[in-house]
């Protein structure tokens, strides 16, 4: 007889706030662990509205010396668009991006150490830029401070956006989770943007709720956007990747649990 996993966030809601359709394997490891993951998506993912002018952009990209890669979904929605041939040399920001382009036959990709724009910035590939072409696939959106930076750095800079971030259509079925319990809750939140969307759709009732709970942010930006924003509690997770986000929460909720325990034992 096999040992039941330990459920570590047993007694805990998990606010998935990842786009339309990409939480799926983070709802997968927070049910797993016991807890209970409701979609409530920061945004949805369509592709740019003229195909054949996004397509003309990306092949400028793919033909500069150095092509970034900026999410995984900046890859799938690349790929449909063309065959993503390339001689440049390939950087993705982390391991999800890294194993998309895998996927599609690019297997020497650069990933820096930190999975962010700076992370991207510090690798050595990328400090001596001067009179080199660098293309930027991606969405609108964010800080723009690749573009920035290596342009200022010298580089010719090419952004193809070929996808875009809108907000997600929301119904009752999404606010529940949120009214409905009062167990401990913890919001991953790895996008501003999609954070912006969130307070901005939310009636007030599922709002409050929501910002009662726990903020996990991917990144100090959104450590600084989620205080911003009002949240009760916020913590940081290493990155955005599923693995740092659950460690993330484990740790929250184990401390919680741990606290509760205290307090009942001391009363």
């Amino acid at each position: 007889m096999k040992n039941e996993p330990v459920k570590l966030l047993r007694g805990a809601r998990v606010a998935i706030t990842r786009p339309v359709g990409t939480g799926i394997a983070l709802s997968r490891r927070v049910r797993a662990l016991g807890g209970i993951a409701f979609a409530l998506p920061g945004s949805r993912l369509r592709a740019s509205e003229n195909p054949q002018t996004t397509r003309t952009v990306l092949h400028e990209a793919l033909h500069c010396d150095f092509v970034i890669f900026t999410s995984p979904a900046a890859v799938r929605f690349a790929a449909k668009l063309s065959p993503l041939r390339t001689r440049g040399r390939v950087f993705a920001p982390g391991a999800g991006t890294a194993a998309a382009l895998k996927r599609r036959g690019l297997n020497d990709t650069q990933i820096p150490v930190r999975a962010d724009s700076e992370g991207m910035l510090a690798l050595p590939e990328l400090q001596q830029v001067r009179g080199l072409t660098v293309g930027i696939v991606g969405a609108p959106g964010g800080r723009g401070l690749l573009q920035k930076e290596l342009a200022a750095r010298g580089a010719c800079v090419t952004v193809a956006h070929i996808y875009e971030r809108v907000a997600a259509r929301f119904d009752r079925r999404h606010f529940e989770p949120l009214l409905r319990s009062r167990s401990a809750l913890y919001v991953p939140l790895s996008s501003v943007e999609a954070l912006r969307h969130l307070l901005k759709a939310l009636p007030p009732a599922p709002r409050r709720k929501l910002l009662a709970g726990t903020a996990i942010a991917s990144s100090a930006r959104l450590q600084r956007a989620a205080k911003d924003a009002g949240f009760a509690r916020v913590l940081r997770a290493a990155s955005a990747l599923d693995d740092d986000l659950i460690a993330a929460i484990v740790a929250a909720h184990g401390r919680a649990e741990a606290a509760v325990c205290s307090g009942a034992l001391s009363g």
